[in-house]
This record gives structure tokens, C-alpha cells and sequence, in this order.
């Protein structure tokens, strides 16, 4: 199992299934919902820095070499332009998800807006701002095509989910639907006194 300190997974198939690029190192934090996704369901990765702009080449060189090191999809994380994760999907076949991260002054949105537009051909998946961890799920279920035990997790999941929201419903409104509506309503159980 991957290790937050090591920065490497224990790889279930011999090598990282993820690649988990970061902009700088000081978008680490807004990354480890993601690292501690994968080590959550079992899934080894790798994580590196390398950036659209200060360091071109080594970003290159990681989306080239990704698929020979045993990489099936690889989450890039970047702030500002965010040009991090097209230029990825420009060098690799591999499924390319994009995170975009919150920076001033607009707060994540000139990420969301560079991640999410790509030319045709080069398709980068854009998850919301700073939503490093629907990262790794989505990272998940593309690896679940080829992974029945993983799917197996993600169904299991999302089974969890839907009992914590019953579970919730239950708490919030004992069984039933809230009844309500405007007052006067024949919903409000009160008539308009007018």
C-alpha cells in the first residue's frame, strides 16, 4: 500500500496504477485528499512535481514514460493557467484528470476554465476546484474497467453512501417526507386568514 511519507506505492501489479502530478510543492495539501483516497482503496500510486512552466521537459518525460512504468491514469493538480495536466494529455494516451486549484485572485476558476477546455483530441477530465479526491475516485473507476475486486470496492462504496443517506433522511424526518409548503397552503395545514 502506498505511503504518504514514501510518496510510492507498494504496487498491487508491481509498479504505481496512478501518477499524481503536482504543479509545486506547495500544492501538496490540496493533493493528499487524493493520495489518501487511493491508499483507501488499495491503490498504489506514485506522486511527483513538475511544472506546465518552470519545468516543461520533466513534465514531458513523466507522461511519456508513465504507461511503461505500469501507469494507467494519471491526476494532475495546478493552480493559476493550470496548463499542467493538457500538457500531460499532449505527451500520453493514458486518461489525464485534471485538478484545478484555488489561487487568487479567482479563486480556482481560471484552473477549472484551462483545465476543462482542450483542443479536440486531447481530452483532459476536469474534476471541480480542489477536488483532488473526486480525482481519485474518478482515477478508480477507470481502473475498474479491467479490475473486477475494485469494482467490487466501488460498488460496496457507493452502497455506504446511499445507507449514510437513508440513515440521514431517517434522522432528519423520521421515515417520511417533510411536509410543508407556503403558508395558506393546503401543504402548510393552515388556512389564510384574510
Amino acid at each position: 500500500m502506498s505511503s504518504l511519507s514514501s510518496q510510492e506505492g507498494a504496487p498491487a501489479w508491481g509498479r504505481p496504477a496512478v501518477l499524481v502530478v503536482m504543479g509545486s510543492a506547495s500544492d501538496r495539501e490540496a493533493m493528499l485528499p487524493a493520495l489518501r483516497t487511493l491508499d483507501a482503496l488499495g491503490l498504489p500510486w506514485r506522486a511527483a512535481v513538475a511544472s506546465a512552466h518552470r519545468s516543461p521537459q520533466r513534465a514531458r518525460e513523466l507522461a511519456q514514460r508513465a504507461r511503461e512504468e505500469g501507469v494507467r491514469v494519471i491526476i494532475a493538480g495546478a493552480g493559476g493557467s493550470a496548463a499542467l495536466a493538457g500538457v500531460l494529455a499532449a505527451e500520453t494516451d493514458l486518461v489525464v484528470i485534471g485538478v484545478p486549484l484555488s489561487r487568487p485572485p479567482f479563486s480556482g476558476w481560471d484552473a477549472l476554465l484551462s483545465t476543462a477546455q482542450m483542443p479536440a483530441g486531447v481530452p483532459v477530465a476536469a474534476v471541480g476546484v480542489d477536488a483532488a479526491e473526486n480525482a481519485a475516485w474518478l482515477a478508480a473507476r477507470v481502473l475498474a474497467l479491467s479490475d473486477p475486486a475494485l469494482e467490487a470496492k466501488l460498488r460496496e462504496h457507493r452502497a455506504e453512501l446511499d445507507r449514510r443517506t437513508a440513515e440521514a433522511s431517517e434522522r432528519l424526518f423520521g421515515g417520511g417526507a417533510a411536509r410543508g409548503g407556503a403558508p395558506g397552503s393546503a401543504e402548510s395545514g393552515r388556512k389564510d386568514e384574510g
